[in-house]
C-alpha cells in the first residue's frame, strides 16, 4: 500500500477506505477533457476496476486539455479509450482497467454499466446524459454528471432515491442548435480540470462511505470571473424518470443514426425534434460557414462533408459512412 500511503493518511479514507477503493468498479462514459483527468485521478488513487467508454479519435486540438494524449497518439491514430489505457496501465499496473470503443446509445448502456458501482458523466451532449440517468436510476447506481463550457462548468452527484435526478433540474433536453459547445465558443483547460477533479473527488466520498460530505446540489464555477455557486435543486415527486420511473430515453427503440445504404451519407436523428434554426445560423457564420436555407432546411458543407439539417432536428450528411464519426460532427457544429 506504499503507492497509496499518502491517501491512506487522510483520516476520512485511511486502510479501510483504501481497501473499499480497490474493490470498486466504475464507468467513465467519455475520455475527452474530463474523462482523461477523471480516470488519472481515479487510477492513481486505486480504484480496482476502471471501464472507459469513448466513440471518439484523438485529433490535435484535444491535446490542449485532453491530458492523456501527445502527438505520438494522434499519429499512431489511437481511440481515446485505448490511448488512456495505455497511459493508465503505466502509471498503475495494480488496477484493471477495460476500454470500450463505442457509442453509448440505449441498445448498449444497461450492459455497459451493470454491476457498476459508480457511473461518472464526461460527455459532451444532453442525449447521453439522458441515457445516463434514465439508467442510473434503473439500476440503482450513483452517477455524478459534469459540465464544461467557456470558462464555466457544473457538476453534481445524484443518488437514486436520496437526491434529485438529473430531470429534476432539467426536465428536458434544450433544442438542437439552442446551446453553445466548446467547438463553437471554446473551452479553457482550466476549467476541465477543475471540473474533473472534484469529480473525481466526490466519486473517492462516494466509493468509500462518505456520502455526507457529497456536494449538496449543483456546483457552478467560472473560473475567468472567480465565480463559485452552489444551486440547491429539490427533487420532484413528478419528475418523469425518479418520480414516475418512465425511462423515455433508456427505452427509445429507434437508431439515433443510421447510413443511408447507397449515398455515402449518415441520418442523425437525436432525441430533441427542435432546433433553434437563427442561433445555428449565427454560430456557423461565426466560424465562417456559409449557410443555405429554404423552407425546409438548413445546408452547409464542411471539410467535404455536406449537412442538410431539416427543421425537426433530423440531419443528412453527406460524404461520410462511419456513424460514430457523424454523430460527432453533429454534435460539434449542431450540438445535442
Amino acid at each position: 500500500m506504499e503507492r497509496y500511503s499518502k491517501q491512506i493518511l487522510f483520516s476520512d479514507i485511511g486502510m479501510e477506505g483504501q481497501n473499499r477503493l480497490k474493490n470498486s468498479k466504475v464507468i467513465i462514459i467519455g475520455c475527452g477533457a474530463l474523462g482523461t483527468v477523471i480516470s488519472n485521478n481515479l487510477a492513481r488513487a486505486g480504484v480496482g476496476y476502471i471501464k472507459i467508454v469513448d466513440r471518439d479519435y484523438i485529433e490535435l486540438s484535444n491535446l490542449q486539455r485532453q491530458l492523456l494524449f501527445d502527438e505520438e497518439d494522434i499519429e499512431e491514430n489511437l481511440p481515446k479509450a485505448i490511448a488512456a489505457k495505455r497511459k493508465l496501465q503505466r502509471i498503475n499496473s495494480d488496477i484493471k482497467i477495460e476500454t470500450e470503443v463505442v457509442d453509448v446509445n440505449s441498445r448498449n448502456i444497461e450492459k455497459l454499466c451493470s454491476d457498476m458501482d459508480l457511473i461518472l458523466d464526461a460527455t459532451d451532449n444532453f442525449s447521453t446524459r439522458y441515457l445516463i440517468n434514465d439508467t442510473a436510476i434503473k439500476l440503482n447506481i450513483p452517477w455524478i454528471y459534469g459540465g464544461v463550457i467557456g470558462s464555466m462548468g457544473m457538476l453534481t452527484s445524484i443518488i437514486p432515491g436520496a437526491t434529485p435526478c438529473f430531470r429534476c433540474f432539467m426536465p428536458k433536453p434544450p433544442a438542437s442548435g439552442s446551446v453553445d459547445t466548446c467547438d463553437t465558443i471554446g473551452v479553457l483547460n482550466g476549467i476541465t480540470s477543475i471540473v474533473a477533479s472534484y469529480q473525481s473527488t466526490e466519486a473517492l466520498k462516494i466509493l468509500t462511505g462518505n456520502e455526507k460530505s457529497l456536494i449538496e446540489g449543483l456546483l457552478y464555477i467560472d473560473i475567468w470571473n472567480s465565480d463559485f455557486e452552489y444551486i440547491k435543486p429539490s427533487k420532484k415527486e413528478d419528475c418523469r424518470a425518479c418520480g414516475s420511473e418512465d425511462f423515455e430515453f433508456l427505452e427509445r427503440a429507434e437508431e439515433d443514426a443510421i447510413s443511408l445504404c447507397g449515398k455515402n451519407s449518415v441520418q442523425v436523428n437525436p432525441f430533441s425534434s427542435q432546433i433553434s434554426v437563427e442561433s445555428i445560423i449565427n454560430k456557423l457564420s461565426s466560424m465562417d460557414i456559409e449557410v443555405k436555407k429554404n423552407s425546409f432546411f438548413l445546408k452547409f458543407e464542411i471539410d467535404d462533408v455536406i449537412f442538410t439539417l431539416f427543421y425537426d432536428g433530423r440531419a443528412i450528411l453527406k460524404g461520410v459512412t462511419d456513424l460514430n464519426k457523424a454523430r460527432t460532427l453533429y454534435a460539434k457544429y449542431i450540438g445535442y
